[in-house]
């Protein structure tokens, strides 16, 4: 039998619940291995041993007492410390909140415990999230293990540093411009960005309520190394949930059993350049759904470049309003991205901010009937590999590079859609993410698709930190 860490969520599950191994010795693995590489990675930054083993035995005792198990009984999980996770501070990676302990589990980390999810560990994210690279005032740099001079993406970057490298099989993260699926391309793992309130957030740390951007385009997530068992998670959270009025009890759009889907290939999204090495990774995988019997085209959304321009505009009335606030908070580091993307942002009049919001609505409803034209589309994730640490905020050039980068991500949360990420290979020897979108509601149909392309081109993780294969 390989080593525990090297398994899958689903795996796990499958070997705890039929008693060939213990929830006990799957937790205590993936705390030793947290203790063997998260040094050089700095992913994990609070383990929780005491708490995990207690509930590992407890799940053990429910398995010998023929209890019913759910889906993910005994895994081991991680959460992202901007997630609330009762009796941990949710210190959104600065100083100032270090202490601030909730007393309650948010919605996400409510449903993975019901699921039977044991969380082990809290990980790392850039200064309130507001940096496509993980380096916090509180804890510092998150190193990619593919490359420990790369960056993990952000800022869900100590998910995916840590679920690479095999510290965790399944993790919880957010997105509002891509923090989902930014790691998974850096890192080389899967994750879902979800329709926009298919999966509840609530919070008990001060400031409850969100600002306009973040109520229409942050979402929560699931992250892992493999497509099956981001679905198997996303499936556990997903839903309605009352302490979030804006999430929804969706009929969720699947593709039935042996169904053929219309796909769109966008390899070089428009407003700016792709590495040749990303275009083609996105092309063969359009090749690979071909082989597979589904129609693919190459085709591009209406509006791209203006949905991407609109994505900055929204973001910017948060972030303008609450400058003060953040400049007060945040480290050096964030607030230089910060300022870079501020800068490149326009300074909306009331009468602006509420053209765009209907500005919005008609670039929905473009995209909307487009997609009546295809079942999902697969792109980027990123148009280059993941940059150097610390070449974000290196220069006001290399701001606006990273920023016309991660251009392929904002669509989803601009117009809400969803976003499933499958390594799909490598480009300049760093890994590659491709992006299956899909039009709202049509999040298993990404999974499903993402899934097919994952069992064909998937990376294999976990690695040691520098990329060595396990």
């Amino acid at each position: 039998m390989a080593a525990l860490w090297t398994y899958g969520a689903n795996e796990l599950a499958s070997m705890i619940a039929t008693k060939q191994v213990s929830s006990r010795e799957v937790v205590d693995a993936h705390l030793e291995r947290i203790e063997q590489v998260n040094p050089a990675i700095n992913a994990v930054v609070r383990v929780l041993a005491d708490e995990a083993r207690a509930a590992a035995d407890a799940a053990d005792r429910a398995v010998r007492s023929g209890e019913r198990l759910g889906v993910l009984h005994g895994v081991p999980c991680t959460v992202k410390e901007n997630i609330d996770l009762a009796g941990t501070p949710t210190t959104q990676g600065l100083a100032a909140l270090a202490e601030a302990v909730s007393p309650l589990d948010a919605p996400v980390v409510e449903r993975m415990r019901a699921a039977g999810a044991i969380p082990i560990g809290r990980t790392n994210l850039p200064d309130l999230g507001l940096r496509v690279h993980t380096d916090s005032q509180l804890h510092g740099l998150t190193r990619n293990p593919w490359d420990l001079t790369r960056t993990p993406g952000g800022s869900s970057g100590g998910e995916g540093a840590a679920l690479a490298s095999g510290m965790s099989p399944i993790g919880l993260g957010n997105d509002i411009g891509g923090s989902l699926r930014n790691p998974a391309h850096c890192c080389g793992i899967a994750s879902i960005k979800p329709t926009t309130g298919v999966i509840p957030h609530a919070t008990c740390i001060p400031p409850e309520d969100s600002g306009l951007a973040f109520q229409m385009m942050a979402v929560q997530g699931v992250m892992a190394r493999r497509v099956a068992d981001v679905r198997t998670g996303f499936l556990a959270v997903a839903g309605a949930h009352p302490r979030d009025p804006l999430s929804v009890p969706a009929q969720l759009v699947d593709l039935a059993p042996g169904q053929k889907a219309r796909i769109a290939v966008l390899a070089e999204p428009p407003g700016g350049s792709t590495h040749p090495e990303i275009a083609a990774a996105i092309r063969a995988a359009g090749a690979v759904l071909a082989g597979l019997g589904h129609e693919v085209v190459e085709a591009t959304p209406p509006c791209y470049e203006r949905v991407i321009e609109m994505w900055s505009h929204l973001l910017s009335v948060d972030l303008r309003h609450q400058l003060p606030l953040l400049e007060m908070v945040m480290g050096d580091g964030g607030q230089q991205f910060l300022r870079a993307g501020i800068d490149s942002f326009p300074n909306l009049t009331l009468a602006e901010v509420l053209n765009d919001v209907a500005e919005r609505q008609s670039l929905q409803r473009q995209w909307s009937a487009w997609f009546g034209e295809f079942d999902a589309m697969i792109c980027p994730v990123w148009a280059q590999p993941a940059f150097e640490a610390g070449y974000d905020i290196s220069s006001p050039e290399a701001s606006a590079a990273v920023l016309e980068q991660l251009r392929p991500v904002m669509p989803g949360n601009y117009l809400g859609l969803p976003g499933v990420v499958a390594p799909a290979g490598m480009a300049a020897g760093l890994p590659v993410g491709i992006q299956v979108m899909g039009p709202m509601f049509s999040d298993l149909r990404c999974l499903t698709l993402a899934e097919q392309l994952d069992t064909v081109a998937g990376l294999k993780t976990p690695v040691d930190p520098g990329g060595r294969p396990v």
